[in-house]
């Protein structure tokens, strides 16, 4: 077939090209079922039969909320888009407010669920979105219709005729999809992506990665949010076998089932991959501890394409092959590639699981970009810790005078919807202002230094970049979440959530016996111990940016708590209004 111009003819370029009998495999119980790539177009286009039947005109919009992603998910989003409807992704963890404003706001007719518990959210909210007409679920349910109804309804294939009209109809500057960004403040913003700035996308992000025929994947980030989904076109297009993780509970197990060799993540997995490693380092004893950490140390000092030597080369074998090849064994074996995206990768991750031979390829991208702005390539001398690869073909970048990251490209959305004025704001001759700082090095690698939102002065009118110095800080073992503070103070200082587990672990060996994680925090060796690592991270910084005071946190930082946004970024006005006692403490405000 010609070359993909619109998002539903990735299943059908698999099926002339690959034609995969394992094309989306899902665990249902205790075992994995495979659909083909022919039975994942053929259901599709029931789907598209039944929609047609139930009325859904082209424009209309279809929500679809997932607590895991699926095979049912990719199979109704192909139908939808091929009658000329929009998919509305929901995150599942946002509450029944921002559901009722995304239904509202979006305009959704239909809504497709997976379980009791996003049912339980949607029909709470039902009276408050009249235009919401039908639910259907992925599981199950004696209280919901099920999805197998719409494939039964189109069983029928004297329609498909009608579906063809619909399908040609379709045009690649269309609107695809309705993405709402979570947002850390205000209302969530529904990004319009059209099938070209998706598809543009996929096509150019394949030249980046070396996914090949007998490829396995295992998908577990969330397919609401557009990494992931263009990821899933992208495997489709590359003819790689996706299978779909059950839960994040369940990745170590569901791992080792599936044996994957790609597989995308975010730094925070990665994060807790590796304090998982080190905590089983801790316990080992003589010398196998030794040479345990000796393998660390030597992982921490990798760079790519040999550029430490010899000696070193030697050294790296070794460590390989006594440690790092059990990491991998317990990333299922066969992992030979991840692809980090959403936040920034620590470089201390990117050298460690470099050296184990896992390389992780960080790239850079926001939904409004659909997302890929630039990725890393471990081939043709492409891979370079710290930085985010090089821009990807067709997009251009620029670099403002404030140090403002500017994208322009087929990938850049169509806007806000229903939002003129916010749209306006965020372009400008056709570049989309990212609100990341950011600089280009002098190999044309892109390096993000900090968020333009987020930098802050104090009251001495010094600059502070707090993403940049919080990465540092979550090197340590002991912290798991921070957010640096001091708009408008005298000094900079920090919230910190220890790392309660290891924390725990710390504590134990010392004696320190304390009842809940309130009074661990309060315990006086804790809090000289956390100096500690405070002082360390803060050498890296100039007088003006080190974190003076800091104040340890009792609960765990979480999305459902309201701290982070479901992919994981900080809700800085959020948490600095929960925890504002321990705020005015530090800066002696009644």
């Amino acid at each position: 077939m010609q070359t993909v111009t619109r998002l539903f003819e990735f299943p059908y370029h698999q099926l002339e090209k690959y034609d995969l009998q394992r094309s989306l495999v899902t665990k249902y119980g205790r075992e994995w079922v495979a659909t083909s790539t022919r039975e994942y177009v053929d259901k599709a286009n029931a789907i598209s039969r039944a929609l047609l039947r139930l009325g859904v005109a082209a424009g209309d919009k279809i929500a679809l909320i997932s607590h895991s992603n699926r095979t049912e998910w990719n199979i109704m989003d192909i139908g939808i888009l091929q009658v000329g409807a929009q998919s509305v992704p929901i995150y599942p963890t946002i509450s029944e407010e921002d559901y009722a404003y995304v239904l509202n706001h979006s305009g959704a007719s239909m809504c497709l669920v997976s379980g009791q518990e996003i049912l339980e959210k949607v029909l709470a909210i039902q009276k408050e979105v009249p235009l919401l007409k039908a639910i259907y679920s992925f599981d199950k349910l004696n209280t919901c219709k099920h999805w197998e109804e719409l494939l039964e309804l189109g069983k029928d294939a004297s329609n498909q005729e009608e579906v063809e009209k619909r399908k040609a109809g379709v045009r690649p500057d269309d609107l695809a999809t309705l993405i709402y960004t979570s947002g850390t403040t205000g209302k969530p913003k529904g990004v319009m992506l059209s099938h070209k700035n998706i598809v543009s996308n996929v096509l150019a992000s394949q030249e980046r990665v070396p996914f090949g025929e007998g490829s396995v994947a295992l998908s577990f980030l969330p397919v609401c949010h557009i990494f992931e989904r263009m990821i899933l076109y992208l495997y489709q297009y590359c003819g790689v076998e996706i299978h779909f993780a059950e839960s994040i509970d369940k990745m170590g197990d569901n791992m080792k089932e599936v044996r994957p060799t790609v597989m995308t993540v975010v730094p925070r997995l990665l994060e807790k991959v590796y304090e998982k490693i080190m905590a089983r380092g801790s316990s080992l004893n003589g010398f196998k501890r030794g040479l345990f950490y000796w393998s660390v140390e030597v992982g921490l000092r990798f760079s790519p394409y040999r550029a430490n030597g010899w000696w070193y080369q030697q050294k790296l074998k070794l460590a390989r092959m006594l440690v790092f090849r059990k990491w991998r064994e317990g990333l299922g074996g066969r992992l030979q590639l991840m692809v980090s995206g959403s936040a920034a990768l620590q470089p201390r991750l990117g050298r460690v699981f470099g050296a184990a031979g896992i390389p992780v390829m960080e790239g850079y991208g926001l939904t409004e970009t659909s997302p890929v702005i630039s990725v890393n390539d471990q081939r043709n001398r492409g891979w370079k810790i710290g930085t985010v690869g090089r821009v990807i073909e067709g997009v251009e970048v620029e670099i403002a005078a404030d140090g403002e990251i500017l994208c322009k490209g087929p990938n850049v959305m169509l806007g806000y919807y229903k939002d003129p004025e916010k749209t306006a704001e965020v372009m400008t001759e056709g570049y989309f202002h990212t609100g990341d700082i950011g600089e280009i090095d002098a190999d044309g690698f892109l390096k993000i230094t900090d968020r333009k939102k987020e930098m802050f002065k104090t009251s001495g009118g010094k600059y502070i970049a707090p993403q940049l110095m919080e990465n540092r800080f979550k090197q340590s073992r002991f912290i798991e979440q921070i957010m640096v503070i001091g708009e408008g103070e005298k000094m900079p200082a920090a919230l910190i959530q220890p790392n309660f587990d290891f924390l725990r672990a710390w504590a134990g060996k010392h004696k320190i016996q304390a009842e809940d994680n309130a009074a661990l925090i309060k315990n006086d060796k804790v809090i000289q111990r956390m100096q500690r690592e405070v002082d360390l991270a803060n050498e890296h910084f100039a007088k003006w940016e080190k974190v003076k005071q800091f104040r340890l946190t009792p609960d765990a930082w979480s999305v459902e708590e309201g701290h982070l946004t479901p992919t994981m970024k900080l809700k800085r006005k959020q948490i600095k209004e929960k925890y504002i006692a321990l705020y005015n403490d530090i800066y002696k405000h009644s």
